[in-house]
Parts: C-alpha cells; sequence; structure tokens
C-alpha cells in the first residue's frame, strides 16, 4: 500500500515533532545533561514514534475497508496488517 501525506497527516506530523524532540535529546546529550532528563525526553520521543505508527496501521485498516466496500481489492490483506501492527507492539 503506498502512502501518501493526504492519508497519513497526523501520523506525518508525529513523526516531525518526534524528530524535533531526538534532536533535542541529541543535543542533550552532546551538552552533558543529566541522565535523568535525557531518558525522559528519550522517552516522548520512543512514544511519539509508537503512536505514528499507530495511526499508519489504523489509517491502512481504514483505507483497506473502503477499498472492500467499494467491492475493490484491499491493497494489503488483515493478516498483513496485523503483522505489522504486531511488529509495533
Amino acid at each position: 500500500m503506498e502512502l501518501n501525506e493526504a492519508m497519513v497527516g497526523d501520523a506525518l506530523t508525529r513523526l516531525r515533532r518526534a524528530h524535533g524532540q531526538l534532536a533535542g535529546v541529541i543535543g542533550m546529550i552532546e551538552a552533558g545533561e543529566d541522565c535523568a532528563k535525557v531518558l525522559t525526553q528519550l522517552a516522548a520521543v520512543s512514544k511519539a514514534l509508537d503512536r505514528a505508527g499507530f495511526k499508519l496501521v489504523a489509517t491502512g485498516l481504514r483505507h483497506c475497508q473502503a477499498a472492500q466496500e467499494r467491492g475493490e481489492q484491499a491493497p494489503m490483506s488483515v493478516a498483513e496488517l496485523e503483522k505489522l501492527f504486531l511488529a509495533l507492539a
């Protein structure tokens, strides 16, 4: 299934935010910041990435369901989407 920005707008926004957060974490490490602060920010980046991934899977599910409702072949099977979802877990 090919993705476009219109389909994944919210996930893309989350990924851009995580990109900025990760740059901040790298800067914190380079500046010798406190370990607890760095790990707190790193956990936030990790959660943002997870949520973006889950959003992409949800978008895929909706896209495939809509295709089936129109009588078209879904671009991915439920099993393929489930495998992708479990890869994030």
